[in-house]
């Protein structure tokens, strides 16, 4: 309801609460990674993605993946990515950063901090190419 009455600070806020209560298996893991993808909540996605690549040998072979929209396999790229570059705090690729990382820069902007990683990526650089070529 939150999402479709445009309550961006109650719709975060129940995500968050999902994410920590959550637990997901292999039996429940499609339709999580359906329900966050249809509902824009990108760190739910994330939190999805991360036991996607953690348990990928438990889930290879016993649950297909065909249903699943292809705007996903970006997010699939970017949490491999993120697993592979654990305790690399210095990062800055936007490309690459974590859910709560973009929300976090967006708000210190006063950008909007609704929407898929996507949506959040591409407003975060927008804004610091605006803020580049007005310096």
């Amino acid at each position: 309801a939150a999402d479709r009455f445009g309550v961006a600070n109650l719709k975060l806020e129940a995500e968050a609460c999902l994410v920590r209560k959550e637990t997901f298996t292999v039996e429940n893991i499609l339709d999580n990674l359906q329900y966050a993808d249809s509902k824009n909540c990108a760190l739910l996605l994330e939190k999805a993605m991360d036991f996607v690549v953690e348990k990928k040998k438990d889930i290879i072979g016993k649950i297909s993946l065909d249903d699943l929209p292809g705007t996903m396999v970006m997010d699939m790229l970017t949490a491999i990515s993120q697993a592979q570059r654990e305790g690399n705090n210095g990062d800055d690729d936007i490309d690459t950063m974590r859910v709560s990382e973009l929300r976090r820069r967006l708000h210190e902007k006063g950008l909007c901090v609704d929407g898929s990683r996507k949506a959040m990526v591409a407003l975060l650089k927008e804004n610091s190419r605006e803020s580049s070529a007005r310096e």
